[in-house]
């Protein structure tokens, strides 16, 4: 089996940058509708994905990890994109501030005066949580 049938692309970029470029041999994220597990020759896929974190298992058995505020996944046989308007990789994660934000957000819900902001505030919650669950995931690895 030649290496190109055990490794594909991926990519995952931010609104701002690039976070991770490189061949992997599995990736795992957090689809709509429950965990989705990406191996090289993956039927091709579009689907909308929810904050948490995308682990990428690299050739040499590595493992890289990348919070996501949500987003979009493009799956090619030989490349997986992922599109999100926050990632920020594992090592850059900081839980200080995850949780200084995430009291930021509750205090903006109690003072919200409309249904938008406390939708708002809502879905800042969901990914603040998310942010700080994945940290802890990212940890637990380490």
């Amino acid at each position: 089996m030649a290496e190109t049938d055990r490794t594909f692309h991926v990519d995952v970029v931010s609104a701002h940058e690039s976070i991770y470029s490189g061949e992997a041999r599995f990736v795992v994220l957090p689809g709509e509708a429950g965990e989705l597990g990406i191996y090289p020759r993956h039927t091709p896929l579009i689907t909308r994905i929810k904050p948490g974190s995308v682990r990428i298992e690299k050739p040499n058995g590595d493992e890289e990890f990348v919070f996501i505020a949500g987003g979009i996944l493009e799956v090619q046989p030989d490349r997986v994109t992922v599109l999100s308007d926050t990632a920020i990789r594992g090592k850059d994660l900081d839980e200080e501030k995850a949780n200084e934000a995430r009291q930021a957000a509750e205090e903006a819900l109690r003072n919200a005066k409309s249904e938008i902001d406390i939708a708002k505030a809502q879905s800042e919650l969901a990914i603040l949580a998310a942010e700080i669950a994945a940290l802890r995931k990212y940890r637990q690895k380490r």
